[in-house]
Parts: C-alpha cells; sequence; structure tokens
C-alpha cells in the first residue's frame, strides 16, 4: 500500500503556492532530476531562480558558502537590503558571521542538552494522547502532531503555558502565510507592503515583537532565567549583545520553524502508518528506534526548500548562472532521489543509511534543533505505537498552501486503542 502518490502532471509551476496543495510536486521534481537537474524557473511575482533537484548538486552547493550565499534571504521573494537587514536572523548570514550568533544557541540545543529533556517529552506525549485517544475518529495534526511541539517551545523559551496557544497561532500565520486558513494576510493574494520590514511580510510579526519585548522585560523584572532566550542576550567574547531587532526576529523564527518543522514531521509519520499497517507492528516489536525517526522526517521533509543567492559565475550541468542569480535547493526533490534513496515513495524505518537532506545538510546551516526534532519524533511513536491496535485513514488528507513549508494541516485518523 503506497503512503501517498504525487498526482502533478509533471510540469508544475515551482513558483505557485497552489502547485503545492496536494503534496509536493514529485512528478515534477523527477522530471527535472532526470532530465534538467539545473532548470531555470520564471516568476510572475519577481525576479526568475535556478532550480537544484538532484541531491548529489544539492549537497556539494551547499557545502559552497563562499559561491552560494545565504546572506540575500532565504526564500524566493525578493527584497531589498533595508527589508533584509530589518527581517535577518543568523539564517539569513554567511560565515564567519553566522556562527558567532550560532555558537550563542549551540549549547541549549545540543545532543547532551535535548536528551535531558526525554522525560519531560514522555509525560507530555502521554497527556496529549490521553486526550486524543478518547475517540476513535480524530485529525492527527490537530490533536495530536500540532500538541507536543507547542509544549516543548514553552519550555525551550520559558513562556507561560497559558501563552502557548497563541504563539502558535501566530507562528502559523508567519510562517504559513500564504495558506488563508492561517492568515487573513495572503503574502501573494493581497498588498503586504506595509509590512514588508516584518519577518515573512507578516502582521503577526509585529504582535510577536511586542510580545517578545513585553516577555524579556518581564523576566528581567523577576530575575527568570529559564530558557534559551536569557542565554542568546549574554553578552559575547568580545561583550557585544544581539541587538533588540536580530533578538526579536529570532524568537520569531524559533516560534515558527521550531513548532512546525516537527509537527508537520509528526503528522507525516502519522500519515504513513495509517497507509503502510505493517509500520505499527515494526514500532511495537523492532528495534527500529535507531533509524526511524529519521526516516520519518525524510518523508515529512517540511522544509521544501532554501534558497541561495550566487556570488560569482559558474557553470553547471550545462548551465550558466550568473552573479545574483537566486539558486533554490529543493531538500523535497533531494529526498526522493532514487539516485540515493530504494524506493523512495515507501517508509522504511529501517532505512540505512539514510542521508536525507531534511535538516540542511552539507554546510554551516544545519537545522540548529535536529536533536530536539529527532528526540520528539522517536518520543511521540514510541508511546503511541504503545497504546493503540489500529491506524487507518478517515478522510481526506489537506496540505499546506505553500511551497517553502511542506505540511498535512489536517489528517483525519481512525485509531483503536490498544
Amino acid at each position: 500500500m503506497t503512503v501517498w502518490t504525487p498526482n502533478d502532471d509533471g510540469f508544475a509551476d515551482l513558483s505557485s503556492h497552489d502547485s503545492f496543495t496536494n503534496g509536493a510536486p514529485q512528478n515534477t521534481f523527477a522530471r527535472l532530476r532526470r532530465d534538467a537537474p539545473l532548470s531555470w524557473q520564471d516568476w510572475e511575482g519577481g525576479k526568475g531562480f535556478w532550480n537544484v533537484t538532484r541531491q548529489a548538486d544539492i549537497l556539494a552547493l551547499n557545502k559552497d558558502t563562499a559561491l552560494m550565499s545565504s546572506a540575500r534571504g532565504i526564500r524566493m521573494e525578493d527584497q531589498s537590503y533595508e527589508e533584509y537587514l530589518a527581517r535577518r536572523t543568523f539564517q539569513e548570514t554567511d560565515p564567519p558571521e553566522h556562527m558567532k550568533t550560532r555558537i550563542k544557541v549551540a549549547k541549549a540545543f545540543s545532543a547532551p542538552v535535548v536528551a535531558g529533556f526525554e522525560q519531560q517529552l514522555r509525560d507530555l506525549t502521554n497527556q496529549i494522547l490521553d486526550t486524543a485517544l478518547q475517540s476513535e475518529h480524530i485529525d492527527g495534526t490537530k490533536e495530536i502532531a500540532r500538541q507536543l511541539p507547542m509544549m516543548m517551545l514553552g519550555r525551550i523559551l520559558g513562556t507561560p503555558d497559558e501563552d502557548l496557544p497563541w504563539l502558535v497561532e501566530k507562528g502559523d500565520a508567519l510562517i504559513a502565510n500564504t495558506d488563508p486558513d492561517f492568515t487573513d494576510h495572503v503574502l501573494d493574494k493581497m498588498d503586504t507592503d506595509a509590512y514588508r520590514m516584518m519577518p515573512f511580510n507578516s502582521p503577526a510579526g509585529a504582535e510577536l515583537f511586542d510580545y517578545a519585548k513585553r516577555l524579556m522585560a518581564e523576566k528581567n523584572r523577576t530575575g527568570d532565567t529559564k530558557g534559551v532566550l536569557h542565554m542568546i542576550l549574554q553578552p559575547d567574547r568580545d561583550g557585544n549583545v544581539m541587538p533588540e531587532n536580530e533578538f526579536r526576529n529570532f524568537f520569531c523564527l524559533l516560534v515558527a520553524a521550531g513548532n512546525d518543522t516537527t509537527r508537520y514531521s509528526i503528522a507525516a509519520g502519522l500519515q504513513a502508518m495509517a497507509h503502510q499497517p505493517e509500520l505499527l507492528g515494526q514500532m511495537q516489536n523492532s528495534d527500529v528506534w535507531k533509524t526511524a525517526p529519521d526516516e520519518i522526517i525524510r518523508w515529512a521533509t517540511p522544509a521544501l526548500y532554501f534558497r541561495r543567492t550566487a556570488t560569482r559565475d559558474f557553470e553547471m550541468h550545462g548551465q550558466n548562472v550568473s552573479e545574483g542569480d537566486k539558486v533554490l535547493f529543493w531538500w523535497a526533490s533531494g529526498n526522493r532521489d532514487e539516485a540515493v534513496f530504494d524506493d523512495p515513495f515507501r517508509v522504511n524505518l529501517m532505512r540505512g543509511p539514510n542521508p536525507h537532506v531534511s535538516f540542511g545538510q552539507g554546510g554551516p546551516h544545519v537545522c540548529l534543533g535536529m536533536h530536539l526534532a529527532r528526540l520528539e519524533v522517536r518520543v511521540m511513536f514510541q508511546e503511541l505505537a504503545k497504546r493503540i491496535s489500529s491506524i487507518e485513514p478517515d478522510g481526506a488528507q489537506q496540505f499546506l498552501r505553500s511551497n517553502f513549508v511542506g505540511g498535512i494541516k489536517s489528517l483525519p485518523l481512525r485509531i483503536r486503542a490498544a
């Protein structure tokens, strides 16, 4: 039984969010990998861009930070230098500047620190499942997948639990700003110029900015040092403190990316279980847990692409890329590359090795939260597998309208308790 079969005609417009409303257009990516691994895409919304679709090319270019710059934006949208400076986080910087900020926060997301969250994660997971499994008929994204990253977000940031639903709502409006189910200010459907200095051109950025300012004022008043926010505001070795605007952008990044990516990985794992019944038995009886989280995250590929900008002219696959051209690394294509993955449209929990690129492997921008994502995915499916006897589809799934964030926003399931 196939988890999901792509149904695009092989010639999808990758610049259009509507091309992704039935999932990533994998027939198009397969054609490009085969016939045009570096291809040009015109775009009505701005300057066109190059698509990199083979995994080997993605990895090679991602390592070459001298050629491929992150310091001009990481999405396909064009922006002025003024807008770039207003919105940027350390994601939109190149070495050595990137490492100066990364070093500040890396310890909080290191493997040893994250491992210390495991029992807390299990307790939260079982609270979520206690509620969700009271009914056989649930929306797996909303009632399971959305809950764990949201609750864990508060522990990482040091925010009050009662604020978490609002924070996640604003994070959704920010990062899923092309889907009308998540925002009233749909990026490509209306004029968002008034918010061009905000992250993702979204008014939610302004609201999160204000929240972060109030939160840190309260923490300073009470002497609260819990969470990663206090850590990143400490002076570096040279006595420099992160500027207020950069801190607020980083806060928005943590709220949006730290929640959405794990949510959609868990949702994709639930989708896979519902369509490949053998996965539940493997989770219950086999030692799959060293490999299963990475396979679920490969299958999900929640970040569909990241953009770089060419710093000089170069030639690849017979194409001439010019200095200043936008170049998109399609992780969604690299993770289905048949030259790398055997039977890439099936979930194989024992897949090994598993050189997926969901975390942006191969360069300095490798995902800061990858250890936490793996742990959250592992704990959720370990605890779920203990408690159920079957899981199956219970209606049509719905994907995000976004060519940047890949995710199942609604996943009707029928789950029977053990």
